[in-house]
């Protein structure tokens, strides 16, 4: 497999004294430059590739580089020498960047810029070598070697671009007037004379560099840091599949598959860490299987099978069985079953996670011209493929469809998983048409369409053709880009609280704003034509006793006694006496052992109460909830009989452990249940009161509200992607 290619980059930056320097209520271009560098450096991290980064300062008090001799290539400093960025250069930036008390000339630092390029280059393959500089031009330039530097920048085979404190016009104009040299220019306010001859050196610099676009390497800091605000995907090589396309038993065609579209998750980098080196290697997690008996017996890893439950039994199933199991078949395949109209595969029964793109291998020109008869015949047809696939011999095979896609400058198959007999839900309502009482009347109707079409996504534009006004290929996935934002402010600010939301990432969360503006007259007509009427609850029915009172002269002994604890239960009656809290249904089987009085209360409460730690020590959701079922029935049945002093010293420990076993996410899940301890006006024998039962739980929803919670996701690595 070939290595990924990688770039170097110097990001060059003004820190002169006239950086500092900005009209009245207006953001110095020193500031603007610092968030173009952070936000640059923050999206190199995050996107994990192995591009180095270099970071060149001038106009510093000191001077700190290789040319610096003679008095030559002052208040230059090297800052950082080429490496992968990391957070260490973040805090860097945000910390230990400040302005300089000294003016250099840009050009000298350009030099020094393409000598560090040079010098740490040398030996080594890079696909890109290029140089970002962060300037106002606000200095006396010489041109005497601007010639010099132009070849030896296309000799070193270097790309250039600029960030400027304002706009440059392709005309050649610039912001036009003459500006007070006290003061950088702010667009509409003119260029001072420095600046006005360094921005006709930099469009002979980039032009000579790049003669048809060259002025479009030149941009502004606001512009910048608006596109930088945007963390950019981790970059995905595309991987092929090769297979054969397989109809009936005599033709194949050689294909090859790539994902066009599949769901990006979020890379798994949680771990857990030692809380005060944060090292991964000073925490070591070990699990230790026991038996459930007085002993604890500890019981070795290989002593343990794995075991599914079938109805109210546990199964064992060994390794080997799963491997007998498992279906075999030849490995990847991408085999028609048949044909069928597009028409009769409806959009609501797509399924799985990816889109496959299918193409003929550029190398083969057989397979690229019986593939593109195919795909041909479909389209002309309207039909599509009903495939069987298969991605590896280790995969299940799936049955999906393949439609075909003719673009102009490519054509393939499409393939979308389809769903098998287990993976539909049918569900019957009845229609509302039906209905006299649920018909939307003629006005009704009308207030709605008119309301769908003022939220209308597309309108016309000047030309009559119609465009987008919302893209989701151009929005970026706001968990994502939160997530950078958080985890960025965490690393360069380790006491403070994380930022809030951004305001353009609020924007990809709300309704456009020409939509917003056009809906709101037809809003009003649906809110008069359906209005909000109040319902009211229905007067509950009342039985005899309730209008008469009980008899008091007839006896209790011949009223019928129906209590919580009766409860009459076919699979209660088919399962026998239970002995002991099992595994399977904890939760069930204490209750039974209570209502049985088989065994004392308290010995039933030590093996529920074994359960429930045996269920946490698993630590994933699913558990969680058989736990909490598990509390529940614990103080149910406390309360019933009585005895609460078990089920609060249970829940006061629990409570004390929780921060130690990193069980907050269990917790957050009992807090929402409202699950506390049990007070004494529920049980007369109980030493809490009501208050303190009270602020048992809502302590814990404050601590909660502190304690973050890592939560692993399950990322997947994308085997085949479309980079097209």
């Amino acid at each position: 497999m070939a290595r990924a290619a990688k770039s170097a980059l110097v990001l060059c930056m003004d820190v002169g004294f006239s950086m500092s320097n900005s009209e009245p209520g207006q953001e110095p271009p020193f500031d603007q430059a610092k968030k173009v560098i952070q936000k640059f450096v923050q999206r190199q991290v995050f996107d994990e590739n192995k591009d180095e980064v270099g970071l060149v300062l001038f106009g510093t008090d000191e001077t700190k580089n290789r040319l610096a001799k003679d008095g030559q290539y002052q208040n230059i400093t090297v800052r950082r020498h080429l490496m992968i960025p990391d957070f260490e250069l973040l805090e860097e930036i945000q910390n230990e960047l400040q302005p300089g008390g000294q003016q250099a000339d840009w050009l000298d630092a350009l030099v020094v810029c393409m000598d560090l390029l040079q010098q740490e280059t040398m030996g080594k393959k890079y696909n890109c070598l290029n140089v970002v500089m962060l300037t106002d031009l606000h200095v006396q330039t010489s041109e005497d070697q601007l010639d010099v530097i132009i070849e030896n920048l296309k000799k070193a085979g270097i790309t250039l671009q600029f960030f400027l404190p304002f706009p440059v016009n392709e005309d050649g104009g610039d912001e036009g007037g003459s500006g007070s040299a006290a003061h950088p220019p702010r667009p509409g306010k003119g260029l001072t004379r420095e600046q006005t001859q360094g921005l006709e050196m930099v469009r002979n610099i980039i032009t000579a560099l790049d003669e048809e676009d060259g002025l479009q390497e030149v941009h502004t800091f606001s512009d910048a840091v608006e596109k930088l605000s945007i963390f950019k995907p981790i970059a995905r090589r595309p991987m092929a599949w090769p297979c054969q396309l397989t109809i009936g038993t005599s033709l194949t065609i050689r294909i090859v598959g790539y994902k066009a579209v599949t769901e990006e998750k979020v890379k798994k980098t949680w771990a857990v860490v030692d809380a005060e080196s944060h090292q991964k290697d000073d925490v070591k997690r070990e699990t230790v299987y026991c038996r459930d008996d007085d002993e604890e017996t500890e019981v070795q890893k290989d002593e343990t099978i794995q075991g599914y439950r079938y109805g109210s039994d546990i199964v064992p199933f060994s390794k080997v069985d799963e491997d007998q199991m498992k279906y075999k078949h030849d490995g990847k395949t991408f085999t028609v079953l048949g044909f069928t109209k597009q028409e009769l595969i409806h959009r609501h029964q797509f399924m799985g996670s990816q889109v496959v793109k299918v193409f003929a291998p550029r190398d083969d020109e057989h397979a690229a011209v019986a593939l593109s008869a195919l795909i041909g015949a479909l389209d002309g047809l309207k039909m599509a493929a009903i495939v069987r696939y298969a991605y590896d011999r280790r995969s299940n095979p799936q049955v999906g469809a393949a439609f075909p896609c003719i673009k102009e400058k490519y054509e393939c198959l499409l393939y979308v998983q389809l769903p098998f007999m287990e993976d539909l839900r049918q569900f019957t309502f009845p229609m509302l048409e039906n209905n006299k009482k649920f018909t939307a009347s003629g006005s009704q109707l009308s207030a709605v369409d008119a309301l769908i079409d003022s939220m209308m996504l597309v309108e016309k534009d000047e030309d009559g053709e119609t465009v987008d006004i919302f893209k989701p290929n151009q929005v970026p996935n706001p968990q994502f880009q939160r997530l950078y934002q958080c985890l960025h402010h965490r690393g360069v600010n380790p006491d403070g609280p994380l930022p809030a939301l951004e305001p353009w990432l609020q924007r990809f969360l709300e309704r456009p704003q020409v939509v917003s503006a056009r809906c709101q007259a037809p809003l009003r007509d649906v809110r008069t034509e359906f209005p909000l009427k109040e319902v009211l609850k229905k007067k509950e029915l009342k039985t005899s006793a309730d209008v008469f009172g009980s008899s008091a002269e007839e006896p209790d002994a011949k009223r019928v006694k129906v209590s919580d604890e009766t409860e009459f239960n076919l699979a209660d009656i088919t399962e026998g006496s239970v002995t002991s809290v099992g595994s399977v249904n904890p939760a069930r089987d204490f209750q039974r052992l209570i209502r049985q009085k088989s065994i004392p209360f308290h010995q039933a409460c030590q093996q529920l109460i074994g359960r429930i730690e045996q269920l946490l020590g698993n630590r994933s959701p699913e558990y969680y909830m058989k736990s909490i079922t598990c509390i529940q029935a614990f103080r149910e049945q406390s309360v019933k009989c009585g005895n609460a002093e078990s089920f609060n010293s249970y829940m006061q420990s629990l409570k004390r452990s929780v921060p130690d076993r990193n069980l907050q996410e269990f917790w957050d899940l009992l807090v929402q249940d409202a699950l506390t301890l049990i007070s004494s006006d529920e049980v007369d024998s109980s030493s809490i009161s009501k208050q303190e039962a009270k602020q048992f739980v809502e302590l814990e929803q404050k601590m909660d509200a502190e304690a973050t919670s890592a939560k692993d996701d399950t990322g997947d690595v994308d085997d085949l992607l479309d980079m097209m």
